[in-house]
C-alpha cells in the first residue's frame, strides 16, 4: 500500500541563509526511495508517494532530516504529514476560509498535540480583530491585515511559546495547495 506525504521544512531560503535547493531536496526525497516527488515554491514544501508498511511518520521525518544535514551540512527541523491529515486540517478551519485572502489565514503545523494552557499567557483580547484556535496538531491565526503586520504573529512566533516541538507555518493559500497535491 502507498501513500502520499508532504514534507514541510521549517526556516529554509529565508534570506539567503539556510538554503536548499528544490531540484536537491526532490533528488534527496526520491535517493531516500520516495516517487513521485514534486515541491511546491521555495519555501521547504515537498509532496511524495511511499510505502505506507515501511516507516511511520515520524521515522520518514527523521530520516529526512537526518539526510538533510548531511547532504548540505546544517539541521533543518521538518514535519512529515500524510494526506488524510492535511484534508483534515483544511476540513477543521475554524475560520471563514472561503471568505478570505489566503495572507489572511495561517497555520502552524506542530510535531505534536498542545493545550490552550500553553498560550494563557496571552490575551487573546488584545489582539482582536486578529485571533488564533487550536486544531489536532496545527494552530490558526487569523491576521486580517496579513501575517507581516499581525501583533498577535509576532507574539505567537516567539521560541518560548513552542519549547520543545517543532512549529512550521504556512499561509492558507500553501495549506489548501498542499492537500491537494497529496490528493491528486
Amino acid at each position: 500500500m502507498t501513500t502520499t506525504y508532504a514534507a514541510l521544512l521549517r526556516g529554509i531560503n529565508v534570506g539567503g541563509h539556510r538554503k536548499v535547493p528544490m531540484a536537491e531536496l526532490r533528488s534527496l526525497l526520491e535517493e531516500l526511495g520516495h516517487r513521485d516527488v514534486r515541491t511546491y515554491l521555495q519555501s521547504g514544501n515537498a509532496v511524495f508517494t511511499t510505502d505506507t508498511d515501511r516507516l511511520t511518520d515520524q521515522e520518514l521525518t527523521a530520516a529526512l532530516e537526518e539526510a538533510v544535514e548531511k547532504r548540505f551540512g546544517f539541521r533543518v527541523d521538518c514535519l512529515v504529514r500524510d494526506a488524510d491529515y492535511l484534508a483534515a486540517v483544511v476540513d477543521a478551519c475554524p475560520f471563514p476560509a472561503a471568505e478570505l485572502e489566503g495572507k489572511q489565514l495561517h497555520v502552524t503545523y506542530l510535531s505534536e498535540p498542545v493545550t490552550p494552557e500553553r498560550f494563557a499567557s496571552i490575551d487573546q483580547t488584545a489582539f482582536l480583530p486578529e485571533e488564533f484556535r487550536l486544531g489536532d496538531r496545527a494552530l490558526y491565526l487569523y491576521a486580517p491585515e496579513g501575517l507581516g503586520r499581525s501583533k498577535l504573529g509576532e507574539v505567537l512566533s516567539r521560541p518560548a511559546l513552542f519549547k520543545g516541538i517543532v512549529a512550521t507555518s504556512r499561509n492558507w493559500n500553501t495549506v489548501v495547495k498542499l492537500a491537494e497535491m497529496t490528493r491528486a
